[in-house]
């Protein structure tokens, strides 16, 4: 009785499990069986707004001067609009424009890519610093004792060297000796101010001092 209660058991559960499966994976269900699962309704996907009021303007060539400009150029930059409109209409029709042979490159920026502190100090002054006029001054400096005993021995070490290289090619030269004081040369002669002297035949000698040139002039006196 017990073996016969556990074969039944058995094919009950086998059976169970049979239908289980082929309720399943059964592909071929009749669709009119029963109430299908309805299919969440989706709804239509709105456009995103382009609200993007930034341009990078690039390839701005040397030659195209704007008072916004100022400092060295690095021949790109950045304009804001107020209106995103008004961004997109000029990004499309600059874009690609030719300027002093250089194919101008505007492209909008789109706002979350826009840095927090991209237009920290737009209203700054920039002053290029004037190497150009640095260097002059650095140049045209008079120079103390011992700084100029230190340039002397530069051209004489320069010299020497030269000489060496003349002996050893064969030739026969002898460089000239180098002349030169051990005092530096004054860069500025110091005049009165605004004083005049005549000099023989009609000729007025006017000293002039104006701010930190000193210059003179000469000028024919009126004979009559």
């Amino acid at each position: 009785m017990e073996r016969q209660r556990d074969h039944t058991k058995r094919n009950k559960s086998s059976s169970t499990c049979r239908h289980n499966r082929e309720t399943r994976f059964n592909p071929f269900e009749p669709l009119e069986g029963g109430p299908g699962r309805k299919i969440p309704e989706q709804k239509p996907i709105e456009p995103v707004e382009d609200k993007a009021t930034v341009l990078y303007l690039g390839r701005i060539p040397h030659g195209f001067y704007e008072k916004e400009m100022e400092g060295k150029s690095k021949h790109f930059g950045f304009i804001e609009f107020e209106s995103p409109e008004v961004a997109k209409i000029v990004a499309d029709c600059m874009h690609n424009q030719l300027l002093f042979e250089h194919l101008l490159q505007v492209h909008l920026i789109p706002t979350e890519h826009v840095h927090p502190k991209l237009w920290r100090g737009f209203n700054y002054r920039y002053k290029p610093v004037n190497w150009v006029q640095l260097e002059r001054d650095r140049q045209d400096k008079e120079k103390s004792l011992k700084e100029h005993k230190k340039f002397l021995e530069k051209i004489r070490m320069r010299d020497l060297k030269r000489k060496k290289k003349i002996a050893a090619a064969g030739i026969d030269y002898e460089c000239p000796e180098f002349v030169g004081g051990d005092q530096p040369a004054a860069k500025k002669i110091k005049v009165d101010f605004d004083s005049e002297k005549t000099c023989g035949s009609g000729v007025s000698l006017l000293l002039k001092r104006h701010k930190h040139m000193e210059f003179l002039s000469l000028r024919l006196l009126d004979k009559s």
